[in-house]
């Protein structure tokens, strides 16, 4: 009938995966308001931020889950039914699922472009990169965590906490070009292969470039960067490294710390918050690496 239109279970305008972690699934657009489902697993951290239309509404009603949202210095549990909405925030507002949690979302604004099939493609990719490397499983998601909660405690503003969120997820997908032999190697490099692995983030960087998110590609291609410029590809130094370049280099370190590897076995937290600590300011941000102390003290898991 003209004018109606029903949807069966599952079927979606289109679908946008992040990681496993997180779902959007376009329901209806219209009129500049969307509709959408949105799946996040169990220990997600997302967030809602202040729109540059203040007239804009998001509306989101919990089908099924918990999450934890701070707000005004307290905590509050949301569970299956109760709601929540924004408009004219005035600063960002976090969340954590605290079990897989699914979300019924009305925006008064398209968003959905932002999360468009370029980021499907490229999400795929990085799961195949995490397949060809046995030791870095969720690598990317755990660094985007990490990255998320020290921008969180940094404040910075939307388009550095958007641009850094996907990055951060996105940052190793030029190792889909280095040989799995020289990615799960037990032993040291060659001169040969560490020539190879360390052109991923341009790699990845030229990946990026040729999608709606070339603005990510700097980032990318910097975080192996260090503010001494003994980092690669380009020695840059200091303040020529883009601060989310900075904030990733910090989270991938400690994740990569952190994690077994074919050539070691994983470090203590504390540990590797130490080794962190001892090379800020000659390798790492000084303030990134300090904001990261404080949210893992914050969290119980070091001293």
């Amino acid at each position: 009938m003209k004018g109606f239109s029903i949807g069966k279970k599952g079927s979606f305008l289109e679908t946008v995966k992040f990681e496993n972690n997180l779902e959007f699934n376009l329901v209806s657009r219209g009129d500049g308001v969307e509709i959408l489902h949105q799946t996040i697993e169990e220990g997600k951290l997302f967030y809602i931020y202040p729109s540059d239309n203040v007239n804009a509404l998001e509306f989101y009603f919990i089908l099924s889950g918990q999450v934890v949202c701070e707000f005004d210095n307290s905590k509050h549990i949301l569970s299956p039914e109760d709601y929540f909405t924004a408009r004219g925030l005035d600063e960002p507002i976090y969340f954590t699922a605290l079990s897989k949690v699914s979300l019924l979302c009305v925006f008064t604004e398209q968003t959905f472009v932002h999360i468009s099939k370029d980021i499907s493609s490229l999400m795929e990719i990085t799961k195949q990169v995490e397949l060809k490397d046995r030791y870095t499983h969720k690598h990317s998601d755990r660094v985007a965590k990490y990255s998320v909660k020290i921008a969180k405690k940094l404040q910075l503003g939307k388009e550095q906490l958007e641009n850094l969120t996907v990055a951060a997820v996105l940052h190793d997908i030029g190792k889909i070009h280095v040989p799995i032999e020289i990615l799960n190697k037990p032993g040291h490099l060659t001169d040969e292969e560490f020539r190879i692995l360390k052109k991923h983030p341009v790699d990845g960087a030229e990946m990026v470039r040729s999608s709606y998110y070339k603005e990510l590609a700097p980032i990318i291609e910097q975080h192996h960067e260090r503010l001494n410029g003994t980092g690669y590809p380009y020695g840059l130094r200091g303040n020529d490294i883009l601060l989310e370049a900075r904030i990733i280099a910090v989270s991938d370190t400690f994740d990569a710390m952190t994690e077994d590897r074919a050539y070691r076995k994983a470090f203590k937290e504390q540990i590797a918050i130490d080794e962190l600590k001892k090379l800020a300011g000659s390798h790492y941000d000084k303030e990134v690496v300090w904001a990261f102390e404080q949210i893992l003290k914050e969290e119980g898991r070091i001293n």
